[in-house]
């Protein structure tokens, strides 16, 4: 890890960044579910789509910290956007561990530029947190693979180029394989109405006979579970980044408003039962933005075990507090917190995908128990 200054600086360059391309566009996404072009337009000349990629790849070579800053400063004004942005880190991060150097070289660079984008496929109708309930299969055909099966709630679907799909390839085994959206037997099923990240496209991404060439198979097709868990010690920590981020920007409006706000001839910031809760808040954000930095300095130790726990810790803390921070955020703004003049109502409604995704809440206290236990 860098200098902490170092980190403070590129944290103050991404927060007017995110001020100034992103959240002009966040309330008109929410309100039309419609993908926001501009923020993404915005990441693209920015260079932050390659933020995570070696620059070799035509990427900026940051670390997971700086991936988790990002992350946190557009959460702060715009989850559907940070949700873009990370999506192609996220999906890419076995490809970058365990692909050829030939397919990596073929796929990285286009999502780099801003060119191509990424998907990750795991959920399927009847396995969420079941993985061993998994039906899609992936079996050798010529000289490559055939992929059945049906993928629910995938980031990006319809909009990504690239899917890295978990399938099945044995009764106990499951390989990851890359798809192409212009691959024969590939089709979606129709974009979810969702109660928040609106401008995020989700949808079933369904594989029929899908063939793909044998080169597409990411590392050892019998490997998908080890891949699977250290990606995931990965993408929780910018999960919890984006609960961060969230929570972090409706107390920032929760302050704002209460500070400005009169009521009896004074501001209500006065009074002491609001700043017990801005104080309630301020610790919550604070205390889950120190756990999740924490646990990116695990993730870069050799106690994996260690990594994955704590990586499920920030998770599980940033998550509850961004659902935690921006109801309280509508309570302090009063009838207008219930209005959509006002960015608490939707922040409100993006924070509760983070207890959901990247493995629920209470899954998560069952991996720290684990851990805890030395399981």
């Amino acid at each position: 890890m860098q200098d902490l200054n170092v980190y403070e600086q590129f944290r103050d360059s991404m927060r007017r960044f995110a001020t100034d391309k992103v959240a002009p566009h966040a309330a008109e996404a929410d309100r039309t579910s419609s993908f926001p072009a501009a923020a993404f337009a915005a990441f693209r000349e920015e260079g932050l789509l390659g933020l995570a990629f070696e620059e070799d790849l035509g990427g900026q070579n940051g670390d997971l910290m700086s991936l988790v800053i990002c992350g946190e400063e557009v959460a702060r004004c715009c989850a559907t956007s940070s949700q873009l942005l990370m999506n192609n880190w996220i999906a890419s991060f076995p490809l970058l561990q365990y692909a050829t150097r030939e397919l990596i070289e073929a796929v990285i660079p286009p999502v780099a530029a801003g060119q191509k984008s990424m998907g990750w496929c795991l959920t399927e109708p009847q396995s969420g947190s079941d993985l061993w309930s998994l039906q899609t299969r992936a079996e050798p055909s010529g000289n490559g693979w055939t992929l059945n099966g049906r993928k629910r709630f995938i980031t990006g679907a319809t909009w990504a180029d690239w899917y890295l799909v978990l399938a099945r390839t044995g009764e106990k085994s499951f390989g990851l394989f890359l798809v192409d959206r212009d691959d024969s037997g590939l089709s979606f099923g129709r974009l979810e109405s969702k109660m928040g990240l609106r401008g995020s496209p989700t949808a079933d991404v369904i594989f029929e006979d899908c063939q793909i060439p044998a080169e597409r198979a990411v590392g050892d097709p019998t490997g998908g579970y080890k891949y699977l868990t250290e990606g995931l010690t990965y993408s929780r920590a910018l999960i919890a980044a984006q609960a961060l981020g969230i929570a972090q920007g409706a107390f920032d409006a929760a302050v704002k408003y209460t500070a400005e706000r009169q009521q009896f001839g004074e501001p209500v910031s006065r009074f002491q039962m609001v700043q017990g809760m801005i104080a309630d808040m301020a610790v919550k954000v604070e205390s889950s933005r120190a756990l999740l930095y924490r646990s990116v300095e695990a993730a870069s130790g050799e106690d994996q075990n260690k990594a994955r726990g704590m990586a499920s810790m920030a998770k599980l803390i940033c998550s509850d507090t961004a659902m935690s921070v921006t109801t309280d955020a509508v309570q302090l703004h009063g009838g207008y917190g219930y209005l959509t003049d006002y960015p608490v109502e939707r922040m409100m409604r993006d924070a509760k995908i983070t207890q959901i995704y990247e493995g629920t809440n209470q899954v998560q206290r069952l991996i720290i128990a684990k851990y805890v236990y030395g399981q």
